[in-house]
């Protein structure tokens, strides 16, 4: 029998930030009554998986190593052990898959297998990264601690626990100076907290991204690229405003040293071709630095059905080809999330190959090698 693909969510965040506390309190949700869960653990022996409530035959324990060392084994391994006891009706039927990471998981190789694993790729989705911040210990954890900030960076959802720890006016400060961090850091993620059950399965659930079988898209739900807009114009407005003032320039897009998030939009349609030299263009120049990239582009062979992308690092997953414009709007919008890497230089090289269908084959030439040397 054959299956609709599966969406596979990301569920990450430091350690300590409340997992396993917020994970049992969603396996309690109908919403999540049919998914399949694996639990990632770091050490010999694991016991993350004795604390997840419902510890039926759809919960599995890994307890081999951390995700970023193990992924391209032990991971693949589990799912395809899992469609397949599923496939012969070894195990209750799932329609979801969702994966908890070891607290000091980069999440980065998790998306990579989702999107890269040719026997993956036709039996599941990726449906997003859900992180979990600590609100009381979040500001230390951030300054300390890069992976916690990756896991910021990549989130579609993020989870703020712990906020009943933040009283009086000094936890009013907390709870204002990490929820600014986090937006800063991470403009288009849907923030929630676990205060007052705000936090729910369907709300964490539905990100809006593309699924393939049924065309349907919230583009402005899975961009929110005017969030990253809104953050670059204040940006420039703050520098401008220090610039007056005589002080050093500092941009508010760019935080927690290196890692930075920007949008950009573009009218003119780029042939498939150059489509291609720019995904493996930006992969070899940019690849090690390209935390996430996703995006709707215009395509010349057929402008009325565009083409979705969506990468982390080196990894792309296949491009998906859509019916129609899922709104109004049929211009190319790609965002970015990135680590030392400017604007300027990824938007030049894209609109170089696009400036190279009004311009002549070879317009593009020199402009991309002189932008990515």
């Amino acid at each position: 029998m054959s299956h609709a693909p599966i969406p596979v969510a990301i569920l990450t965040g430091f350690l300590g930030a409340g997992k396993t506390t917020l994970l049992n309190y969603l396996l309690k949700d109908p919403f999540l009554s049919d998914a399949a869960v694996i639990i990632n653990e770091f050490g010999d022996v694991g016991i993350d998986h004795l604390l997840v409530e419902r510890a039926d035959e759809n919960v599995i324990e890994m307890a081999s190593g951390c995700l970023c060392c193990t992924i391209r084994g032990d991971l693949i391994d589990t799912i395809h052990d899992l469609l397949a006891r599923r496939g012969r009706g070894e195990i209750k039927s799932f329609n979801r898959v969702l994966i908890e990471t070891t607290g000091l998981a980069d999440p980065a190789p998790v998306l990579h297998a989702v999107m890269s694993e040719p026997g993956l790729l036709a039996a599941c989705r990726l449906e997003g990264v859900i992180t979990v911040v600590d609100a009381f210990n979040g500001m230390a954890t951030l300054d300390a601690h890069p992976e916690a900030v990756k896991q910021v960076a990549v989130a579609d959802r993020i989870v703020l626990t712990k906020v009943d720890l933040l009283v009086g006016r000094e936890g009013e400060d907390m709870l204002f100076a990490i929820i600014g961090r986090l937006r800063k850091l991470n403009p288009a993620a849907r923030l929630l907290t676990t205060h007052r059950n705000e936090a729910t399965a369907e709300r964490l659930f539905t990100m809006g991204l593309f699924d393939p079988k049924t065309k349907t898209a919230d583009v402005q739900g899975w961009l929110a690229a005017e969030a990253y807009e809104t953050g670059e114009k204040r940006g420039r407005r703050h520098r401008h405003s220090h610039d007056h003032a005589g002080h050093h320039q500092h941009d508010v897009s760019r935080h927690d040293d290196h890692i930075r998030s920007f949008t950009f939009i573009d009218d003119n349609a780029i042939s498939p071709h150059g489509l291609e030299l720019f995904m493996e263009l930006l992969k070899s120049y940019h690849g090690a630095n390209l935390l996430r990239m996703k995006g709707i582009v215009k395509v010349s062979d057929d402008p009325l059905r565009p083409v979705v992308l969506h990468g982390v690092q080196h990894v792309f997953h296949p491009p998906v080809r859509l019916a129609a414009w899922p709104d109004e709007d049929e211009r190319t919008r790609l965002v970015f999330i990135v680590k030392d890497i400017e604007k300027p230089m990824i938007e030049g090289l894209f609109r170089a190959f696009t400036d190279q269908i009004a311009g002549g084959a070879d317009a593009f030439t020199d402009k991309t090698l002189s932008l990515n040397r």
